[in-house]
């Protein structure tokens, strides 16, 4: 079968593998490195002493004891590199991205050829999904140590998420023999190649995968999304629910499931569908960002509204959330609230044509005529058949939120 048209790789890829399969992937590719103290510790045995205890904290995964040990060693050397590197750790496990890229920067500064400090700052912008930001600090990796299998795999997915297909194939084709049991990667590899135009590796990896996976959840799972993204909904519903019946909780399914009857526009059968993957896994934003888009396409904005603002408690970055809450305050009247979610949206979403639109709606409606004008004047040149395709892919993101998730240490 040829291969789907999927324009963003791995956020299919999250809807097609199991929890177990995709946590190992990035547990091989993302776990943010601790450097040793380094030239730093020979200037005192205080400074030595308490790094030495912040690093067991830190293994044992106390973190808030070895934030204090590291901060207190940078306030006894302020050119530890190491100790400024590993509060970044500290901070990148306590998910506090900001905080983290300051501190790794700041060590970087001090001393650039501290081990893994590079790495670790790509992550840092990896875990955000500020994929353009991550893609240097990777490169400079692969540059200096081509070997460096952790690095070359994430700048390939930084290559994808940024739609750079020649490169993602040059970066992953060194992986394909080490990675070959990992259908993830082949699968990866495969709609790289087939959007680059490389049939020879596409067909090498699909035929890979497909060998591997034998008639497995996994592999079934995948058809079912290829015809997902080829618009072929009923061969999806059969792929995917001959998926389901091989493993019934396999996280996603009915997720995928849901997602073609929603394209079916069939809402109750989609509804169904989402809310079993929510009880499989209720902890991920993207089956309430789903239940919200049924309810509102069924104007039933009160229950589509509780759906979006679950959906951003479990993960503030959903941008489409952040969208429809907008266009509902809108429609409501309530044109404050509905331009703090269009203001978030933008941020998230800073090239999309759709929420510029429906920002400069909301300021024109709020009499903030020059700042509508601002965001009118940058869709003159865009054509009303690119706003809504535009508008649609927005609508229709689905991220995943399993394989930017880095390992807990």
């Amino acid at each position: 079968m040829p291969v789907p048209d999927a324009s963003q790789i791995f956020r299919s890829v999250v809807l097609q593998l199991s929890r177990t399969m995709l946590i190992a992937t990035v547990l091989a590719h993302g776990v943010p490195q601790s450097p040793q103290l380094a030239g730093a510790q020979s200037a005192a045995a205080g400074p030595a002493e308490v790094f030495r205890q912040g690093q067991m904290e830190l293994e044992k995964g106390e973190l808030k004891q070895a934030k204090a040990s590291f901060l207190r060693v940078t306030r006894m050397d302020p050119r530890s590199a190491a100790a400024f590197a590993n509060l970044g750790v500290v901070y990148m496990r306590e998910k506090q991205w900001d905080s983290a890229l300051r501190a790794l920067k700041h060590a970087q500064q001090i001393d650039p050829r501290l081990n893994g400090i590079r790495l670790n700052i790509g992550l840092a912008y990896f875990r955000q999904s500020k994929y353009p930001e991550a893609i240097p600090a990777f490169e400079s990796v692969v540059r200096d140590v081509p070997s460096s299998t952790q690095a070359r795999y994430l700048l390939g997915l930084c290559y994808f998420f940024t739609q750079k297909y020649p490169e993602a194939v040059t970066t992953l084709q060194p992986l394909e023999a080490p990675e070959s049991g990992d259908l993830t990667f082949l699968y990866v590899l495969a709609i790289a190649a087939w959007k680059a135009k490389q049939p020879e590796i596409e067909q090498s990896a699909m035929t890979r995968l497909i060998a591997i996976g034998a008639d497995s959840a996994e592999v079934h799972l995948l058809m079912g999304k290829a015809h997902l993204n080829r618009d072929e909904y009923d061969d999806a519903i059969k792929e995917l629910q001959l998926a389901a019946a091989a493993s019934p909780r396999l996280p996603f399914v009915h997720f995928n499931i849901g997602r073609a009857y929603l394209k079916k526009r069939d809402f109750d059968q989609a509804r169904a569908e989402f809310l079993a993957d929510s009880r499989i896994e209720p902890d991920v934003a993207y089956n309430y960002d789903e239940l919200g888009v049924v309810e509102f396409e069924l104007k039933r904005t009160k229950q589509a509204t509780e759906y979006f603002q679950h959906a951003l408690r479990l993960d503030p970055t959903l941008a489409s959330s952040h969208y429809y809450l907008a266009r509902i305050y809108k429609d409501e009247g309530e044109n404050a609230r509905a331009l703090s979610e269009a203001n978030a949206a933008a941020q998230l979403a800073p090239q999309s044509t759709s929420v510029h639109y429906l920002r400069g709606r909301i300021l024109l409606a709020l009499g903030r005529k020059q700042e509508a004008q601002t965001e009118i004047t940058k869709l003159r040149s865009i054509s009303g058949a690119e706003l809504k395709r535009d508008q649609q892919k927005l609508e229709n993101s689905v991220e995943d939120p399993e394989l930017v998730l880095s390992p807990e240490p």
